[in-house]
């Protein structure tokens, strides 16, 4: 059974973060369903890791956490440097985010 809600983005630039939130219908309850790590340069933002908790997976969450993440970055002005394997998959399967990302240097 999926989880009923509503995926909000909360973004916490003072941790390097943004956070997933599920709020579920009617309760209004609340919790993290996972996260996007991320280090901030002048120029780019460097995306390190990204964490769906297990039994949220399969629902699409990591999916429009990286979206909303990209989203934002994009809005900002930055490139993106996808150092976190999904990430990189995620903008391969997303042609619309290849123009800001950058190669991750080797």
């Amino acid at each position: 059974m999926a989880d009923v809600g509503t995926l909000r983005i909360d973004h916490s630039p003072a941790q390097e973060r943004y956070e997933a939130v599920l709020i579920t219908d009617p309760s209004g309850d609340e919790e993290v369903v996972g996260y996007v790590d991320y280090v901030s340069e002048p120029y780019q933002v460097v995306l390190t890791h990204t964490v769906v908790h297990e039994r949220f997976s399969g629902h699409g969450y990591a999916a429009q956490l990286v979206k909303a993440v990209l989203d934002d970055i994009r809005a900002s002005g930055k490139q993106v440097v996808p150092v976190c394997s999904y990430v990189q998959r995620f903008i391969d399967k997303h042609p619309e985010y290849a123009d800001m990302a950058v190669p991750v240097p080797q």
